[in-house]
């Protein structure tokens, strides 16, 4: 179906509200990407929505909160026509702000949602994903709390972001999960194995991020030392296209894999400094890990799709 405009729409989920299928990202409006530029920025958003552009992507960790915040002056002009996203799980310590814990507990989603509530200037947020899976918390019990904020009204439709393709379905038979987010692209191909089969059959949207590799597939960067300033996050990727000058593939992730899986999961992307809160999921310096070293001859195995 067309819109008015340019790009056609799809429904978000098995049976929720059209939305253009181009979304917006908003994370590089206040930080990973460079100096941000408000002004910049704030016409990127009017004019995405001049193009149909109705589902706009946030986190509550992007910028420490800073880019819900920045959204809301756009979303209270135009809340009848924009959905927005946003997301939990990357909790933040007071005594230190570079690092990221994941968490799942069902006190700290409460929480989070309340800060998002509040930073956005919304009374409900139209698609709320759990960001990151800390795999000491049971999906079932994190998606029971998430679907609590459905039915009190603070929540429209749930999303899970980097999940395997049994985490998915054990998540769809608590509550109905509309979207799952997950780096998709050229350089990286690993949900096709099982994740998307998985969404497909549930009838789950796909929403993929990066999928110009950040950048890297544009052919705008070559050289990461000259075309990106040193705040710029991707400066710290030890095999970016920017760098080795050559299509890279980043390794899985070494975190758990779900109860009564027995496909490797796909590589979850990992963020700078982020830790379980009870036990290290992801310890590394670098957001995007350099492709593990493997024997001379040996075939990488695709993943069986999960029962």
């Amino acid at each position: 179906m067309m819109t008015g405009h340019t790009i056609p729409t799809t429904t978000l989920g098995a049976d929720g509200p059209e939305v253009g299928v181009q979304g917006l990202g908003c994370m590089g409006m206040s930080f990973a990407y460079g100096p941000a530029d408000a002004d910049a920025s704030r016409a990127t958003l009017e004019r995405a929505l001049e193009r149909d552009v109705t589902l706009y992507d946030t986190a509550d960790a992007y910028g420490a909160g800073d880019n819900e915040r920045f959204l809301a002056p756009f979303l209270a002009a135009h809340r009848d026509e924009v959905l927005i996203a946003t997301k939990f799980a990357l909790s933040i310590p007071p005594d230190d702000p570079t690092r990221r814990i994941v968490r799942n507990d069902p006190p700290y989603i409460r929480q989070a949602v309340e800060a998002s509530l509040r930073r956005l200037g919304v009374d409900v947020i139209d698609l709320y994903y759990m960001h990151r899976r800390d795999v000491n918390v049971p999906v079932e019990e994190t998606v029971g709390v998430m679907a609590e904020l459905v039915r009190e009204g603070k929540v429209k439709q749930l999303g899970l972001s980097e999940v395997t393709a049994g985490e998915l379905r054990a998540a769809h038979a608590v509550h109905p999960i509309a979207a799952v987010q997950s780096e998709w692209s050229l350089f990286s191909r690993d949900i096709e194995a099982a994740v998307v089969p998985a969404a497909r059959d549930l009838g789950v949207t796909l929403v993929p991020y990066s999928p110009l590799g950040r950048g890297f597939l544009t052919g705008s960067y070559t050289d990461a030392t000259k075309d990106l300033t040193q705040d710029d996050f991707r400066r710290t990727m030890p095999a970016s296209p920017a760098t080795t000058r050559r299509p890279t593939r980043p390794s899985w992730s070494r975190s758990a894999r779900s109860p009564g899986t027995t496909a490797r999961p796909p590589r979850r992307s990992p963020w700078p400094g982020c830790t379980s809160r009870r036990r290290s999921t992801v310890s590394r310096s670098s957001p995007f890990p350099a492709p593990a070293a493997r024997p001379a001859g040996t075939r990488t195995r695709r993943p069986p799709a999960s029962p």
